[in-house]
C-alpha cells in the first residue's frame, strides 16, 4: 500500500472501484488494517461512503 496520504486515495478508490465491493472485501484480500486505512485518509479530510463504495472528502 502506498504511504503517501494522497496516493493511498487514489490507489484505494481505484481498487473499490475496479476490484471490490466493500473496504472490509479490500482489507481482508491485500491483508491491511482497515482502520490503518480509514486514519490515514481521515488525516487529509476523506472518509469511506458505503453507498459510494468509495473514500470521499468531509
Amino acid at each position: 500500500m502506498p504511504e503517501d496520504p494522497n496516493i493511498l486515495l487514489s490507489y484505494v478508490n481505484l481498487k473499490l472501484r475496479d476490484c471490490y465491493s466493500s473496504l472490509e472485501a479490500m482489507c481482508e484480500d491485500l491483508d491491511v488494517r482497515l482502520a490503518d486505512v480509514e486514519a490515514k485518509l481521515k488525516g487529509i479530510g476523506y472518509h469511506y461512503d458505503r453507498e459510494q463504495n468509495r473514500f470521499t472528502g468531509e
